[in-house]
């Protein structure tokens, strides 16, 4: 598996309405995409640092990954995400590595990307992601 670059960091938030003008007015960045994925019970707010994206994840449903994640553990990061060019491949060799895969096979992600996760318990505590276009 061939790791490019890291894609994006995932920040689990409460609000994107409230979370947006931090780092819009703070740190000067520029919110470029505001997008909601049904299917993953979340909506996703966009911005680029360098070749670096932050992804802000606002929960639509309390019992979604996002809702639960920030019952149990309160806003932060929540993955990491490293770009790769294909995303079955990376998942495969993970699991040929021995790691738990949270996705056996891509999926459809935000930004029209292929996704997949890697359970953090079997990644030193990190969820991690794959991302391709």
């Amino acid at each position: 598996m061939e790791v490019s670059h890291i894609e994006h960091i995932g920040i689990a938030v409460n609000s994107l309405d409230e979370a947006i003008p931090y780092y819009e007015k703070v740190l000067g960045m520029k919110c470029y995409a505001i997008e909601e994925v049904a299917d993953q019970k979340v909506k996703t707010a966009f911005f680029k640092v360098g070749d670096t994206k932050i992804e802000l994840l606002e929960s639509t449903d309390p019992e979604g990954p996002i809702g639960k994640f920030i019952e149990k553990k309160g806003q932060g990061i929540h993955h990491l995400a490293f770009a790769v060019k294909d995303v079955n491949q990376a998942l495969s060799e993970a699991e040929e590595s021995g790691v738990k895969l949270i996705d056996k096979t891509a999926r459809k992600g935000a930004e029209g990307m292929n996704i997949g996760f890697l359970h953090p318990k079997s990644t030193l505590g990190v969820l991690t992601e794959f991302c391709a276009e």
